[in-house]
């Protein structure tokens, strides 16, 4: 039987090779459903097995279903990326196996990410007051959030977004029991405060950079009216809000700042592998009083708030700790950089789009994503993006805006080069042509 050591050895040396050779696998899976389960014993193993033998299945069996996210050519939904920086601190999470239910638990786990979040809180320029959590996802932060909300207005049962707002909205609003009203957006898909109705309304959310097209809703117009009818103001920010360590793109965030509670995922646009989504709020206390719930046999001695007394989470693990190696490895400049270069890229890509004749794009490009289609109707289109994710050589998502359906490249992978996205471009073309 091969040591740990030597098992950590190799298994190190599978993940550099893939991500050495990312490139040369399909983006998209091109299994059918039930493949991989097939593939699979029915029952499981009666003796053990060596590690080896995972690795081997790994390649054998695995991985003609994945779908690869870490491949510079993911261009579907929102790219993202598990730097090396992340993925090692992965490494150190699970051999140290902590659970922060109380400060006294892990007291590293909870000050290192106290500490972390108070770097990011700086990098994207939000103002010292705010309280930061880690959660698992972007829901989950955002029921956290309309928790509080619904709590600190108990007799207000309404929950206002734009059209365009992420569906974790509807589904929070399903489990709280509150009803949610949206609105139509604007010409450019954002958010329309004039017609905001905050009748027996406890929340509002807007968003900055909305999952279909990326649009911007006027965060401080919004922020104007909640702040006059004492509605909690929550803003979504998951994929866009990465982007603010850029100070050319903060006029995106104009008004965020004045949000009760804000959500930015580490795991979609900062190169924190899965499972990293900040939430900061202005009002802590409230929160707390939402989900604050010790038990007798929690209960201690030390003068010191648990994080858990802020989410209906109490079982937390070290997700600090990736967000804190990720920082410290890439740094402001780093960060800045790899951003910069992806808005740069989706900028090229727009240009290529607008010069091509047949093509338009669809909606205003603020930060990575270009929404776009080929003259022709939807299923001529829905027909362009199925053959090109078919070839393996790209993926990519749609969206439907105006009642049309529209293409989007969302570029947020490290990896990603110029000839990568060319070579989007290059497909898309082909596959047009050749309709």
């Amino acid at each position: 039987m091969s040591t740990f050591r030597e098992d950590g050895a190799a298994t190190l040396e599978w993940v550099a090779s893939y991500l050495e050779r990312v490139r040369d696998f399909p983006v998209l899976s091109q299994v059918a459903p039930g493949d991989i389960r097939a593939a699979l014993p029915a029952a499981p193993p009666l003796r053990a097995e060596p590690f080896a033998e995972i690795l081997s299945d790994l390649d054998a069996v695995l991985m003609p279903g994945m779908t690869h996210w870490q491949s510079p050519r993911y261009f579907a939904y929102f790219a993202t990326t598990a730097s090396e920086p992340g993925i090692l601190a992965e490494l150190l999470i699970a051999g140290l196996n902590q659970v922060g239910i109380l400060w006294r638990s892990s007291p590293a786990l909870q000050e290192l990410e106290e500490v972390s979040l108070d770097w990011l809180r700086q990098l994207v320029g939000l103002p010292e007051e705010m309280h930061g959590q880690i959660e698992e996802a972007a829901s989950v932060s955002t029921l956290t959030a309309l928790a509080a909300a619904r709590h600190a207005r108990p007799q207000s049962r309404a929950v206002v977004c734009s059209e365009h707002a992420h569906s974790s909205i509807d589904k929070a609003a399903r489990l709280l029991e509150l009803d949610l009203r949206k609105i139509p957006g604007d010409e450019h898909f954002a958010l329309r405060p004039e017609l905001l109705d905050l009748t027996d309304a406890c929340a509002v959310v807007a968003t900055i950079g909305t999952t279909s097209s990326a649009a911007v809703d006027p965060v401080a117009a919004v922020a104007d009216r909640c702040a006059a009818e004492g509605v909690w103001l929550h803003v979504d920010a998951a994929y866009a809000g990465s982007a603010a360590v850029c100070p050319e793109l903060r006029g995106h965030f104009v008004g965020w700042e004045r949000a009760d509670s804000i959500v930015v995922n580490p795991h979609k646009w900062l190169f924190v592998p899965q499972g990293c989504s900040v939430l900061w709020t202005r009002r802590p206390d409230d929160v707390r009083n939402a989900f604050d719930l010790v038990p007798e046999y929690l209960r201690v001695s030390d003068d010191v708030t648990s994080l858990s007394q802020y989410s209906q989470v109490l079982g937390r693990g070290f997700r600090g700790l990736k967000l804190w190696a990720v920082l410290r490895c890439h740094g402001q400049e780093g960060l800045q950089a790899l951003i910069r270069e992806h808005v740069r890229l989706a900028a090229l890509f727009e240009g290529w789009v607008r010069d091509e004749p047949g093509w338009d794009v669809c909606a205003d490009r603020f930060f990575s994503l270009v929404c776009f289609r080929h003259d022709g109707t939807d299923e001529e289109n829905a027909e362009i993006m199925r053959r090109a994710n078919a070839s393996g050589e790209v993926f990519l998502s749609h969206t439907k805006l105006n009642g049309r359906y529209v293409l989007r490249l969302a570029v947020g992978n490290a990896r990603t080069t110029e000839d990568d996205v060319r070579l989007a471009w290059d497909v898309l073309r082909r596959e047009a042509a050749a309709l």
